[in-house]
């Protein structure tokens, strides 16, 4: 299985992708799309760049699924609206592409790459560097997709598993009924 890690970035959106045969995970690609070379004011343009990198890259490399960054709000609202934006294309250009979205924290991707949840990027990129067997580290945002990536590998099925037997299964609470409140 073919698995696409998004590590979403307004400026630099990560992408890492894995095969995984078994339980042994292999190194396909990695990299980032960025939109520096957009003026700084022109949101749709930069997210159009976003949304259109990762069709290419979906049509480069094919996965069978997708995992992307789950982003909490930060010190900066304004910043969060803008990194909300920026995953909402890549969200979109994954499933207009038909391809299955898991979501995790970046706290959920740290532990599962490198055993604890507060660790620092480049402990993430070293960990990355060793699962992998890569000749270098990976950038930084390119790790974290690839960390991303490799936490469906090992977490997936069982996340999917949990969700379809517990109350990690969806409900109607809280949600609109026929588009209305009640």
């Amino acid at each position: 299985m073919r698995i696409l890690g998004i590590d979403p970035g307004l400026r630099t959106t990560g992408f890492g992708v894995v095969d995984l045969e078994g339980q042994k995970l292999r190194y396909v690609a990695s990299g980032t799309i960025r939109t520096d070379k957009v003026e700084q004011g022109l949101l749709p343009q930069r997210l159009k760049v976003l949304y259109d990198g990762i069709h290419e890259v979906i049509a480069r490399y094919e996965p069978a699924c997708s995992a992307v960054e789950i982003v909490f709000v930060n010190v900066n609202p304004q910043a969060t609206l803008l990194l909300g934006q920026a995953r909402g294309a890549c969200l979109t250009a994954l499933v207009t592409c038909d391809l299955p979205v898991a979501e995790y924290t970046a706290l959920q991707m740290k532990k599962a790459v490198a055993g604890h949840g507060k660790a620092q990027k480049a402990q993430v990129q070293e960990m990355v560097k060793r699962l992998l067997n890569l000749p270098t580290l990976p950038g930084p945002d390119a790790a974290d997709a690839l960390g991303l990536a490799i936490t469906h590998a090992h977490a997936g099925h069982v996340m999917h598993q949990l969700a379809q037997e517990t109350s990690l299964a969806r409900t109607t609470s809280g949600m609109y009924r026929a588009g209305r409140s009640k």
